[in-house]
């Protein structure tokens, strides 16, 4: 990382033009794939990053430009080609840094690139065989370990210099059954902000039989009705729909540019009076915490919604000059290649009042979507479209069969108001969040929720 007395000189330099904020960000990154298939490890992929990026704003304008080099004249050139586009002055600026100390909330047992390879395979292999061990029918088991260190370091033209470790590991198995001519699927890709030591709370066995036994319900499952229905959405990865249907339009990226569902509607009812929301990106050790958000504010607990209330949205730097608001720590990007913008941490829908068992009551036929997968959503309107890994029919207000080909399809700012009940315990799922800022690790989350109504894609010739 670069020397304070560098780091000052920069963005002194910075600062000699019409900008009236700089920032760098510097990052060094080791990460590390490992891929098995069926007990053998298939690929080993190893990659170091290193580089900077700057940003000047004046006002509402911003410039961002990176390098992967560090020496003075490549950082200079690149510093003077930024104030070239916003205007030179020759102001005489001079930037003193204070470095800002703080405790790791997120501490590392076991350092990935301290084990051996032996060793990490192994826990793939672990998964693997137990996965393989569930039933016969599982013919395919795909694994893949992923480990990542990403430090960052952060200065400004307002004096500030500070620094973060970011540890992050996660396993995503898939395993495939088959009978005859059916072949399914069933996955499971826990992960979290820590160190090696994930693996001795969440075991690899777990994860692998996990996997094998979506696959095998999906195996007898029958193809799913259509039509608008009741739903019960479970615990854990079913919070995906709250993030991208209604994570997305309360990050400031769309809603200062009123390119948002809820733009301006802070303080207005936009939920049912039982959901309440946050994004909190301080859980120690959770799949998507920092110490810091990458422009270098201590990271926070937003209370998105209370009690159906928008009470905030999730702010950065620049979107909160345009929306008149202080940043909410918000600021994330993929890389040093990617200008920051708000975006999501660790995203969930709060507890409430409910036993599971009361979600169901009433329901004469309905869907309770047990496991979430992935889709697709349109921030501006907030339309959603996403897959059931694993459903069930609910009829009689019991939980009978299970169903497969389901899909649910709405618009956010509806589902909010159609969710009538939201049960008591909290849990997260893990997953890889994509924006204008590139991809990074965010937690979804929610307990089980009751949503009176919502239209169910099925393949079902009824």
């Amino acid at each position: 990382m670069l020397e304070k007395k560098k780091l000052e000189e920069y963005l002194s330099r910075c600062m000699d033009s019409h900008a009236d904020f700089a920032e760098i960000y510097e990052e060094k990154e080791l990460s590390e794939t490992i891929n098995m298939l069926n007990g053998s490890v298939e690929n080993i992929f190893t990659k170091n990053t290193f580089g900077v990026g700057i940003r000047l704003y004046k006002g509402l304008q911003a410039v961002y430009g990176y390098a992967n080099e560090t020496d003075d004249k490549t950082l200079i050139d690149l510093i003077d080609d930024l104030r070239d586009a916003l205007g030179k002055e020759e102001k005489g600026s001079q930037v003193a840094l204070e470095r800002v100390e703080y405790e790791n909330r997120h501490p590392v047992k076991i350092n990935f690139d301290e084990v051996s390879l032996a060793d990490k395979t192994d826990l793939l292999k672990r998964a693997n065989d137990a996965a393989k061990a569930a039933d016969e029918r599982i013919v395919k088991v795909d694994g893949t370990l992923l480990n990542v260190r990403q430090e960052v370091q952060i200065s400004n033209s307002e004096g500030k210099l500070i620094s973060d470790t970011r540890v992050r590991t996660r396993m995503m198995v898939t395993a495939y059954s088959q009978e005859g001519n059916n072949f399914q699927s069933g996955r499971e890709t826990p992960g979290g902000g820590m160190g090696l030591e994930f693996f001795e709370t969440v075991k690899p066995e777990e994860i692998g039989k996990e996997a094998a036994r979506v696959a095998l319900v999906n195996l007898v499952a029958k193809d799913c009705p259509s039509g608008k229905m009741p739903v019960v959405i479970d615990s854990g990865f079913g919070g995906v729909i709250f993030h991208e249907a209604c994570g997305h339009a309360l990050e400031a990226t769309s809603v200062a540019k009123n390119q948002s569902v809820f733009s301006g509607k802070y303080g207005q009812k936009i939920a049912s009076d039982v959901v309440s929301a946050v994004d909190d990106g301080t859980i120690p050790n959770a799949w998507g915490s920092q110490n810091i958000d990458d422009e270098g504010n201590f990271q926070k607990k937003r209370v998105l919604i209370k009690d159906g209330i928008l009470t905030s949205y999730m702010i950065d730097r620049l979107n909160g000059r345009r929306m008149h608001e202080e940043s909410t720590s918000s600021s994330r990007r993929e890389s040093y290649m990617y200008e920051p913008t708000s975006r999501m941490s660790n995203t969930f829908i709060c507890e409430g009042n409910s036993e599971f068992e009361e979600l169901f009551e009433g329901i004469e036929k309905g869907l309770y979507a047990a496991k979430m997968g992935g889709g697709s959503v349109n921030p501006q309107t907030g339309e959603f479209n996403f897959a059931v890994l694993e459903g069930y029919m609910i009829e009689n207000g019991k939980i009978t069969y299970p169903v497969k080909g389901a899909s649910l399809i709405g618009k956010g700012n509806e589902i909010l108001f159609n969710i009538e009940k939201v049960g008591k315990t909290v849990k997260r799922g893990q997953g890889m969040c994509g924006s204008m800022s590139g991809s990074i690790p965010t937690d979804v989350g929610q307990p089980p929720i009751k949503v009176s109504s919502i239209i169910v894609g099925g393949t079902a010739n009824e």
